[in-house]
């Protein structure tokens, strides 16, 4: 089980270092024309790689029940990630590269996302489900722990001396650019354990193109038989707005802090650290509520305190009060979605898993491209970053009243 969690350990790397505090701020200072462009070239990014998660996990999610195994598959994803991270060593600060740092970008999105919906896959069938909720909160504290640790390396080995030790041009930024690689290199390194050490389900007898035909079918059937379904479909629907808000808050929060508030790359990584610190405690504390109160009661929760530091965020006008509600912030990021997975994981038929996954990782993408467009048209409308993050605070909003209509599974068994 720790190898299986040591992947959310490597993942993050991409996810804070390429998509919210490094990469993201980067693409807006040094690539795009200007902050309110870059806000929305990169939400129109975001949005594109949500559309694309949204109608094709489902497909993949089914076909991958009917194949067995799910390694091979974040595998081959997490290799599409990697590559990608890698090759973003090449979009030099000039507008000369705005199109292939968005493109490379998207790729490196669409790998990591995949490899995430098989990997969540696993979880039900490794641990009883009297210690899911301890489980999905641990792996995703880990993750927070491995941004950390990966936001410390990115800023001291090559952005805080420049890169000095590997001898790295500073006028190209390539102190800079050299954590992108970095991340790609953390994330194949600290994924090894999960696939040597972490067992995956046996692989069905099936040929490839039965397999994709069988999948579709069922898919199709599921689809047809939703009356049966009824309370994961609202659950889905719940968590399609609220996770709206997360991905936002993830997309553009290194964005918010570079273009409101002036914060240079350096403080935005160490912003990012004390982050991760609160989301990993945030994750570790509630993973017992979530055993033992239910997941329900704990995304609930977590919305709550979501919603009154975001309100907070949005007003503020002194850095060291953004600090303050944004370290708050974190404290409740990891169990709105450590929760969510551990619901879907009790909720979910067992021979369906990974198609209800496909579907999960649907409901946190269907409309996803719909908040970064409605984030980047706001911010344009109104010239203003501010008012444009108002977006993430309806969506918490709507999707906590959409979340009161889910039943939670009637027994939860008493943890050991």
């Amino acid at each position: 089980m720790w190898s299986w969690a040591m992947f959310d350990w490597a993942n993050s790397a991409f996810f804070v270092i390429i998509q919210t505090f490094v990469f993201a701020a980067y693409f807006q200072r040094s690539i795009a024309a200007d902050a309110i462009s870059g806000t929305e070239q990169w939400g129109n990014m975001v949005s594109a790689a949500g559309l694309l998660i949204a109608f094709t996990a489902p497909v993949l999610g089914a076909i991958a029940d009917r194949f067995g195994r799910r390694k091979p598959w974040i595998a081959a994803f997490s290799l599409m990630s990697i590559v990608a991270s890698f090759l973003l060593w090449f979009a030099e600060p000039s507008t000369e590269f705005l199109t292939y740092a968005l493109v490379v970008t998207f790729v490196a999105t669409v790998g990591a996302e995949y490899a995430f919906i098989f990997y969540n896959a696993m979880l039900p069938d490794l641990v009883p489900p009297s210690h899911l909720g301890r489980w999905s909160g641990w792996s995703w504290a880990m993750g927070f722990a491995g941004g950390i640790v990966c936001l410390l390396g990115a800023l001291y080995l090559f952005i805080e001396n420049g890169g000095a030790w590997l001898g790295l041009d500073t006028e190209t930024l390539e102190h800079i650019r050299a954590t992108f690689i970095f991340t790609a290199l953390w994330y194949l390194v600290f994924s090894i354990p999960m696939f040597l050490r972490t067992p995956d389900i046996p692989k069905n007898n099936i040929p490839v193109g039965q397999a994709i035909t069988e999948g579709i079918l069922q898919l199709k059937n599921s689809i047809k038989e939703a009356r049966n379904y009824a309370n994961i479909y609202r659950f889905l629907l719940a968590r399609m707005i609220y996770n709206d808000a997360v991905i936002l808050i993830y997309a553009f929060g290194g964005i918010y802090a570079a273009g409101t508030f002036g914060m240079d790359e350096s403080q935005i990584i160490i912003f990012g650290i004390g982050l991760n610190v609160t989301a990993a405690l945030g994750a570790v504390g509630f993973s017992w509520m979530d055993d033992r109160s239910g997941s329900k009661k704990t995304i609930l929760f977590s919305l709550i305190g979501l919603i009154i530091p975001v309100t907070a965020i949005l007003f503020v006008e002194d850095i060291f009060w953004f600090w303050i509600w944004g370290l708050m912030l974190g404290v409740f990021f990891g169990p709105v979605q450590a929760a969510s997975r551990t619901l879907m994981g009790r909720l979910a038929p067992e021979d369906k898993r990974t198609e209800m996954f496909g579907l999960f990782a649907f409901s946190g993408k269907a409309t996803a491209f719909i908040g970064p467009k409605l984030l980047g048209w706001v911010t344009v409308l109104f010239a203003s970053q501010r008012i444009g993050m108002s977006v993430v605070l309806v969506l918490l909003a709507l999707g906590f009243l959409l979340m009161l209509r889910v039943q939670e599974p009637e027994k939860i068994q008493d943890p050991a």
